[in-house]
């Protein structure tokens, strides 16, 4: 058995020595506090949209209320490889910053080593050869440093900024994945609509040309009026083609968001937005500090430049390391655990450079500016947010106010179709007219489905100018299942 005699108290004392050194470190960075909002303290015409609830509150799924479109999101939350590519940066930050909190704790290890040496006897003290032996067994430190001035935590605490700024950049990437799958199914739901009124436009005007032919065969028309509907089914046709080409391509979009195959993908027939979202209360212009992810993600990187202060600060002290090892040491295997066998080392180290060429003072100054910097993009981005929020809450009151009153213009212009139509069968008029009334029905029938779903899309950026639907809020919800891919 080992005796215990041969441990110093200095040893026995370490533990207690380094826990007193690790609580006693300071930091020299400067106070975190936010910078004054650069914006108005409410949203221009935010009376004219009140919900129930503030978006950041509501989970996507719950948003959602079209359950195809929730099956898509969820293909895209797990089959997305640029949301993957942003979680695995959220585990790169993590590790970096496992590695560098581990620098607060001293690095233990055990080591036995062993040495054998012949000495010739003109070296030797006694002017015969000698073959002696030394083994040493022991467990200790290597070059720790006392953190008094708080340069190492400086850095974890950088670090740890760094890494949180990284999740809400997960949170941010997840909610723009989120916004771009329901505008692509959107999109892809409004070609659906087009493609479904121009092919009954097309078979309509097919008709009209085959009923046409038949009375220019018959001498009971002009050739100018079968030109004339011939002119207007060639013009619906076309427009046949290219939005069956349009949705080819939103598809491939939305294809590629999803990670599967939506080229049969059908949608509901007519989108209606109290039957696709929710509503939403856009709240106050400093809710977006705490619901928007981006904004919440420059605040952490401010913290870290802040730390990174400190650290550099730390640098004009005086560095403290330290270095200690305790075990027995024998010149022979079997004396190694015998009675005054003990042996220890214990050195400590100071270091300050005198002259650097400046590099301190620089490193100071070059922290500083890149905190300034990290102000001004912490600044830069609640700018932004406080415009995309502002810039939907017009979009959807406005668009309502289009969609209105291109109702009201389509309920004209069909009338106008079939009073020119009528017209034209009482020979009261030509077929020109016939085919002006047709031609801006058609074109208002498209725009009316265009502009319903450009508002729907402000919803879509609403929801996600207000911060709704982090990841943290969805897995904190009682109905959530969904995790990270």
């Amino acid at each position: 058995m080992p005796n215990t005699a041969m441990l110093p108290r200095l040893w026995r004392a370490l533990p207690l020595t380094l826990s007193v050194l690790l609580a006693g470190c300071a930091s020299l960075a400067p106070p975190h506090e936010r910078p004054p909002l650069p914006v108005p303290a409410a949203y221009p015409d935010a009376g004219a949209a009140v919900g129930t609830a503030p978006a950041a509150e509501i989970c996507w799924r719950d948003y959602f209320i079209d359950s195809g479109l929730r099956a898509l999101v969820d293909e895209a939350l797990g089959n997305n490889r640029d949301l993957r590519g942003a979680l695995l940066r959220v585990e790169e930050a993590r590790a970096a910053y496992g590695i560098q909190r581990a620098e607060r704790f001293p690095a233990v290890s055990m080591g036995l080593d062993a040495a054998r040496a012949r000495v010739p006897a003109d070296l030797s003290v006694s002017g015969k050869r000698v073959i002696g032996s030394q083994l040493q067994l022991g467990v200790g430190f290597n070059s720790w440093e006392a953190d008094f001035w708080g340069r190492v935590r400086s850095l974890e605490t950088a670090a740890l900024e760094s890494y949180l700024a990284t999740d809400a950049v997960y949170a941010a990437t997840t909610l723009s994945l989120i916004a771009q799958v329901t505008n692509a199914y959107l999109g892809l739901s409004e070609l659906d609509e087009r493609l479904a009124l121009t092919r009954r436009t097309v078979a309509s005007r097919a008709e009209s040309l085959r009923i046409f032919r038949r009375r220019v065969a018959l001498g009971a028309t002009s050739k100018l009026e079968l030109m004339q509907v011939e002119v207007l089914w060639q013009q619906a046709t076309t427009l046949l083609a290219q939005l069956e080409q349009a949705r080819a391509v939103q598809a491939n979009s939305l294809a590629l968001l999803t990670g599967m195959d939506v080229g049969q993908l059908r949608t509901p027939d007519h989108f209606d937005e109290s039957a696709t979202f929710r509503t939403l209360a856009p709240g106050l212009p400093s809710g977006l500090l705490t619901s928007r992810p981006d904004i919440v993600a420059a605040e952490h990187s401010l913290k870290a430049a802040s730390a990174n202060i400190g650290a550099a600060r730390a640098a004009f002290f005086p560095r403290i390391a330290l270095t200690g090892s305790s075990g027995t040491a024998s010149a022979e295997l079997d004396g190694l655990f015998r009675n005054g066998s003990a042996a220890w080392t214990f050195a400590p180290s100071v270091s300050l450079p005198i002259f650097d060429g400046g590099r301190r003072e620089a490193a100071l100054d070059l922290a500083r500016v890149r905190r300034e910097q990290a102000v001004v993009r912490y600044q830069q981005v609640i700018q932004a947010a406080f415009r995309d929020v502002a810039d939907a809450l017009a979009a959807r009151h406005w668009l309502g106010e289009q969609v209105h009153m291109l109702s009201a213009s389509l309920a004209v212009q069909t009338e106008r179709a079939r009073l020119a139509k009528l017209r034209y069968d009482s020979g009261a008029a030509r077929y020109l007219e016939v085919l002006d009334a047709e031609r801006e029905l058609l074109a208002v029938e498209q725009q009316v489905v265009q502009t319903r779903r450009a508002l729907l899309s402000a919803h879509v950026a609403l929801y996600s100018a207000l911060g709704g639907g982090t990841p943290g809020v969805c897995r904190r919800g009682t109905n959530d299942t969904q995790a990270r891919p």
